[in-house]
């Protein structure tokens, strides 16, 4: 570890040509990854105490068969009580992480973010950003983006294009929605977090996230889920609780999430679970305090998981009340697409049907081998009406 002190730009830059000097001549000697600290100090009008404090990391990789450096930066200028970026900043291209957190900063400039091409995260959570630039949508390197507490109450319809991302936090904000075609490109997002929000409903694309792990929605507005949840195949954790008086309904597909390990319903208006539910074999904590249930009773609730789920499974077998041809439809479609009996043993371990066994959806649809077998033809009226 070197550290050092810059306080000009032609300091650092003969600095680092002197780093790469001594890299060259002692190539057989580095094998693994050096990070060189240096530390500057940049006068600003932007900054209540008159100086910026900015810390630049430089990763630099080497290798014996390697000549070239691989050098990013990393930026913080978190917790300075900016309310506008400097500017300009230096070297915007070679910065991977750019760290903004707890200023005061209203707005960030559209020809500030287009010059990131290099960034793979951004955090400007705590502020008072009242949108984000057009521009990120030219970060395709970016894989994390926290925007939490700020005053969004929209997020660019351009994010699609940061087809990289893989974790977003929007949490505590005024989001009143999200951009409709946001699943069709974010392929690779794991996470997707937006609770304390004003979401009155999530997208359609959002069923098409599926590599999503976690989806938490709490303490929003929802008044109702996505029909088609089943092509989420490696959602591990939903939490859709504290929708108080607006969430009454679950959608049938929730029990076709064969990864879901947990489920949070808690303090809505639902006064029965979808008996799809207790097919999830892998589902190892549900939460549904708070809510007016009538199926199951609260005798079966409290007996814990286990009882909810035989309770469940009775009802699509029709041993808790009077087998209807509703059941027996979805009985036989069951059988043919490989799920089961429904009777709370198990249900489908075939997940080719839902993806390619990398965690990716088969192409060109996720919905491609799905669609046949959606819950809206497993539980419409259609279907268990029709002869």
């Amino acid at each position: 570890m070197i550290d050092m002190y810059v306080y000009d730009e032609q300091q650092l830059i003969s600095s680092r040509a002197m780093m790469m000097e001594v890299g060259k001549t002692n190539m057989e000697l580095i094998r693994r990854k050096t990070t060189t600290t240096t530390n500057m100090n940049i006068s600003s009008s932007s900054s209540r105490h008159g100086r910026i404090r900015r810390r630049r990391s430089m990763e630099v990789e080497k290798d014996v068969n390697d000549d070239d450096f691989q050098m990013s930066e990393v930026v913080d200028l978190s917790g300075l009580s900016m309310d506008a970026l400097p500017n300009p900043l230096l070297n915007l291209t070679s910065i991977c992480k750019l760290d903004l957190s707890n200023n005061n900063l209203q707005s960030i400039p559209e020809s500030l973010t287009a010059r990131l091409l290099n960034l793979t995260a951004l955090d400007a959570r705590s502020n008072q950003l009242k949108s984000l630039p057009n521009s990120i949508g030219c970060l395709s390197k970016l894989k994390f983006l926290n925007v939490s507490a700020n005053l969004l109450t929209h997020l660019p319809t351009t994010i699609e294009n940061c087809r990289s991302l893989e974790e977003v936090n929007a949490n505590f904000n005024e989001l009143s929605q999200l951009p409709d075609t946001m699943g069709f490109e974010l392929h690779n997002l794991k996470k997707l977090s937006v609770n304390s929000n004003k979401l009155a409903f999530l997208p359609r694309s959002t069923s098409h996230l599926t590599n999503l792990r976690v989806l938490d929605a709490r303490l929003n507005c929802l008044r109702s889920l996505p029909d088609d949840l089943e092509n989420l195949v490696n959602l591990k954790i939903l939490n859709v609780s504290q929708n108080f008086h607006h969430l009454d309904t679950l959608p049938y597909s929730l029990g076709l999430l064969m990864s879901l390990v947990d489920l949070d319903v808690s303090y809505n208006r639902i006064a029965a679970l979808p008996d799809s539910l207790g097919c999830l074999t892998n589902l190892q904590k549900l939460s549904v305090e708070g809510n007016p249930l009538v199926s199951p009773p609260p005798e079966v609730i409290e007996q814990g998981l286990p009882a909810v789920k035989d309770y469940l499974c009775s009802n699509i077998n029709g041993t808790h009340r009077k087998s209807s041809p509703r059941k027996k439809s979805w009985f036989g479609i069951g059988k043919l697409t490989k799920c089961g009996t429904f009777n709370g043993s198990t249900l489908s371990r075939d997940r080719d049907y839902f993806a390619d066994g990398h965690g990716r959806s088969p192409s060109p649809s996720p919905g491609r081998y799905i669609g046949m077998f959606s819950p809206k033809r497993l539980f419409s009226p259609k279907s268990y009406l029709s002869k």
